[in-house]
């Protein structure tokens, strides 16, 4: 009997990916259907729900589904669910498709079929209460806003049949792990509580002292890395990877931590996006999420900790992983180390305040980071990144001024 939390609204884990021969017949069923081009963050939701991080939806959500998650955090049937995972097609390419046809949906980057869907429902949404509801903005500058104005004019529903995993296993091997793989380590370490660490950034001195804090109370922790697409100047996946694994072969305890990453874009929903975090984090068994200061954020668009806050008004049983609270981390050079707002007593002027902002606006000039900031292996890989970012817009200045 597992002492791992169940998947979130079931007692098992629903992948959608088919195996085997099945897999084989719906590929080749695939290439004689209709084809829809769907864009990063529809492709990177199409693995969640093949890989089973998306238990237990069993495709694109309805109208019906839309609104209430929308304006109530709940599917049609009640389901706890906190942002609308939807598919889009323009106008003109919606209305060549019947209700109760079958498409192919093509990965506009790779042009891979990811999926077969039978269309349920096509309907159209008013896009800015969307964004006004879960991002809480429709300024157009906030990234998540902007990738649902860019959504086509018509939402198709209906369930899917997943066919790939895309580039992520090739491109990241056992890094890329889905919810069974997860859930089959924790029980072989004997983790029934396991934190989850959210990063979309190399981990800096502050998120190395976030993760054991947890691990001082936890069997261990998961850090799990988003791979899928960032906004511009996000430092890319692969670099990230390396930063961590470098950090915990160096200053983490053995069998204190599992590294791995999962397929989804960054929508920077802030309070709602944690909510979504915890979530599919539910369903890859951890029992609880690490939440600190501006999870998911972006700018200046929401509190610092209006992440934290959010998990006190949904009901009780919304979800069985748990928020684990962190207040704000620093260096603090009067303490001598790593402190929080709770633990330590001195002013401002005593502590550096990390952020991963901070980092980048540092390698992009060339500076050395401080040890307060990042272990200096973690500093080294990030140098090396942003060296040859220099380098490449050097070539590219070199090669322009000889025109």
């Amino acid at each position: 009997m597992s002492k791992l939390v169940n998947p979130h609204g079931s007692n098992d884990l629903k992948p959608l990916l088919l195996q085997g021969k099945a897999l084989d017949d719906e590929k080749k069923r695939a290439q004689t259907l209709p084809k829809i081009r769907i864009s990063s963050r529809e492709t990177g939701d199409l693995i969640m729900m093949g890989i089973g991080g998306f238990t237990p939806l069993d495709g694109f959500m309805t109208h019906a589904d839309w609104q209430g998650v929308c304006d109530g955090m709940k599917m049609a049937n009640g389901l706890f669910w906190p942002i609308p995972i939807t598919l889009s097609a323009d106008k003109a390419t919606a209305d060549g498709i019947k209700t109760g046809a079958d498409v192919a949906l093509v990965d506009s980057e790779s042009g891979e079929i990811m999926a077969t869907m039978k269309v349920a429902e096509k309907y159209t949404i008013d896009k800015a209460h969307e964004c006004m509801q879960v991002y809480k903005t429709a300024d157009l500058e906030h990234p998540g806003v902007k990738m649902v104005m860019a959504q086509g004019e018509v939402n198709l529903a209906g369930p899917v049949k997943v066919l790939s995993t895309g580039k992520f296993k090739e491109e990241y091997g056992d890094q890329f792990m889905t919810p069974a793989e997860t859930r089959a380590a924790f029980e072989k370490m004997g983790w029934s509580k396991i934190a989850a660490f959210q990063t979309r950034n190399p981990m800096h001195r502050s998120h190395e002292y976030l993760a054991k804090i947890a691990i001082e109370t936890m069997d261990g922790v998961l850090i799990h890395s988003l791979l899928g697409a960032l906004k511009p100047g996000d430092i890319p996946a692969e670099v990230r990877s390396e930063a961590i694994a470098v950090l915990i072969k160096n200053y983490f305890a053995p069998n204190t931590v599992i590294q791995a990453g999962y397929p989804l874009d960054m929508r920077y929903a802030g309070p709602r996006e944690a909510l979504l975090h915890a979530l599919f984090r539910q369903n890859y068994g951890c029992s609880h999420l690490i939440v600190g200061r501006d999870h998911a954020g972006v700018g200046d668009y929401y509190g610092p900790f209006d992440a934290q806050k959010i998990f006190d008004e949904i009901p009780k049983d919304a979800l069985e992983t748990k928020n684990m609270n962190i207040d704000w981390t620093f260096w603090c050079n009067k303490c001598g180390g790593m402190a929080s707002q709770r633990t330590c007593p001195h002013t401002k002027d005593d502590r550096i305040l990390l952020s991963g902002t901070k980092v980048r606006a540092m390698l992009s000039e060339g500076k050395d980071l401080p040890v307060e900031f990042s272990r200096p292996e973690v500093a080294k890989v990030l140098q090396k990144y942003y060296a040859g970012l220099t380098e490449k817009v050097e070539i590219k200045l070199s090669g322009h001024s000889a025109r």
